[in-house]
């Protein structure tokens, strides 16, 4: 502590109280700045992307309350104070107002069920489950918003028939939507709701761009209008691609251009086919059947006479055997069963079939100098023209049955000066124009806080900081700054500062302390109490000269 007021004393009243204002100031200036860059204005962003709707019904239960609030991005979103903020969002959830604008199965929450009849429950289901997906799929990285539409048909009583269940998607995009994503989107709706199948879904962005067609006929690989162009714009891209890289390893980087134009069919055809080979028969069975029959015939009729019809009488032959007649039959039935050799084909030709495709390739020529330094162009020969050709031909599969084109044109390219036309850039990692400004906000007061610190601050540290002589100090160096001095006592000093070494006295010179207005170097302190050191008699006979002078 004793240290502390020492150096608190040798500083001065005046640089003591600047370097408290520098710190009150410096510590207001951080508060300043960190109030800033977490709020704007002490005001907070308590929900955002809110329909109309819901930012009315906000704005109307902030007013309720009298709590202030601020609208912005065209009343999209609403900004509250900080303090306020975390209760404001928990009571506000509490009565439904989540400022998502979709209501989940919260509406179940103060439901009447008593009083609720089975078409309003069976509404309010789905109100609740689309909700639900409209949250979930917000979460979706580069999704803004979301709103689900599904239909879940009623079967109607003793009927055969059901009719599936299908959904509709709205999104709002903040930046790229990859068909990966899109198909995620799919299954994830497919998955929450019972029957419905991913065929069954459709999705569209909010500037009314087909990203699922959601019909029956999506599952059997019949591409889309857009699939279609998006599939034929990048073959003649990759094609291009590969033509120029190909070509350029002769002519040079930046010398050729190609354009493809492909003609495509996206037709998807299905063949079913059953060929019989007669040629190629094989016995499946053989079934065999005999049948033989043999029968023979007599005539023994005799004359009938009275002892015929006596009792006990003996009937004898009287007349020989009469005619005999035999016959016989036979039956052989067989039958053989082939198996005929069948081939069945489904020949199924997917879609991105290529008819025809046209290729122009622009090569640009060779250049040579001149004794005066210019540039002149020469054209490329013709059997060079040609060798470009074949490699082009390769490149993209040639076929002269199909009435592909390919034309190698050699001209000298334009030199084009100026600025290139601007592109649209894309949101990066899906920041927007207020979030650029924000970051740049926060760059800029950075750069003014640290030039703050190290041209304002520091100085004044360093300044304050640097060390002060006592009073005896300075009367000392005053005294031996003057031209003379008086008396015996002041005349000995002076001796026996001059029987230093000559070195010494050399350093002395060299110190004007009239100049340096009460600074002293630590070298010349230091030679000071060596000479009072070497002459203690002397020096107190100069004190007490002083002494008396002041009285």
């Amino acid at each position: 502590m004793s240290a502390l007021a020492q150096t608190l004393n040798n500083l001065g009243t005046g640089r003591v109280a600047a370097i408290i204002g520098v710190g009150i100031g410096l510590i207001a200036f951080f508060v300043f700045m960190t109030s800033r860059l977490g709020t704007p204005g002490g005001m907070v962003m308590l929900y955002g992307n809110l329909d109309p709707a819901d930012s009315g019904q906000i704005a109307a239960k902030l007013e309720s309350q009298q709590i202030p609030y601020e609208l912005k991005a065209g009343g999209t979103q609403i900004f509250v104070p900080n303090e306020d903020a975390p209760r404001l969002r928990l009571s506000l959830n509490q009565e439904g107002l989540t400022g998502s604008g979709t209501i989940g199965y919260e509406l179940f929450d103060d439901a009447n069920a008593l009083g609720t009849t089975s078409f309003v429950q069976r509404i309010n289901q789905v109100r609740a489950l689309e909700g639900e997906l409209s949250r979930t799929i917000k979460s979706i990285d580069n999704v803004k918003n979301a709103r689900v539409h599904i239909v879940l048909p009623q079967r109607e009583l003793f009927s055969r028939d059901s009719k599936e269940p299908s959904a509709s998607i709205v999104l709002k995009l903040s930046g790229r939507f990859s068909k990966a994503q899109v198909q995620a989107v799919q299954n994830l709706v497919a998955s929450s709701v019972p029957g419905l199948t991913t065929a069954r879904i459709s999705i569209v962005d909010d500037k009314g761009n087909l990203l699922a067609r959601g019909d029956a006929s999506e599952g059997d690989g019949t591409a889309t209008p857009a699939d279609a162009d998006e599939l034929r714009n990048t073959y003649e891209t990759r094609m291009a691609h590969t033509i120029e890289e190909l070509i350029e390893r002769s002519v040079g980087f930046g010398k050729v251009r190609a354009e493809v134009n492909a003609d495509m069919d996206f037709d998807r055809i299905v063949t079913n086919s059953e060929i019989y080979d007669p040629n190629g028969q094989v016995v499946r069975s053989t079934q065999t059947v005999e049948e033989g029959a043999n029968s023979t015939e007599s005539d023994n009729a005799s004359a009938i006479t009275v002892a015929d019809n006596l009792p006990n009488a003996q009937n004898e032959e009287i007349g020989g055997t009469g005619p005999t007649a035999a016959s016989s039959s036979s039956r052989t039935e067989e039958t053989v069963n082939f198996e005929i050799s069948k081939t069945i084909k489904n020949h199924i030709r997917e879609t991105g079939t290529i008819n025809k495709l046209s290729v122009a390739v622009l090569v640009d020529g060779t250049y040579t100098t001149d004794a005066d330094g210019n540039a002149i162009y020469e054209p490329r020969s013709e059997e060079e023209l040609q060798q470009f050709g074949k490699l082009v031909r390769s490149t993209v599969g040639y076929d002269k049955k199909r009435g592909d084109i390919i034309e190698v044109v050699n001209l000298k390219f334009a030199i084009v000066e100026g600025a290139f036309a601007e592109e649209e850039i894309e949101p990066l990692f899906g920041l927007g124009k207020q979030d650029y400004f924000r970051v740049g906000e926060i760059i800029v007061l950075s750069v003014i806080a640290i030039l703050v610190i190290l041209m304002v601050v520091r100085p004044l540290l360093m300044r304050a900081l640097e060390a002060i002589p006592t009073a005896a100090e300075r009367e000392l160096m005053a005294e031996k700054s003057a031209p003379a001095l008086a008396g015996p006592a002041e005349s000995a000093l002076a001796a026996a500062a001059g029987a230093m070494p000559e070195e010494e006295e050399e350093d002395d010179t060299l110190i004007n302390l009239a100049q340096i207005e009460g600074r002293v170097k630590a070298s010349s302190l230091k030679k000071v109490g060596e000479i009072i050191d070497k002459h203690p008699e002397e020096t107190v006979s100069i004190i007490r000269t002083w002494m008396f002078a002041e009285k």
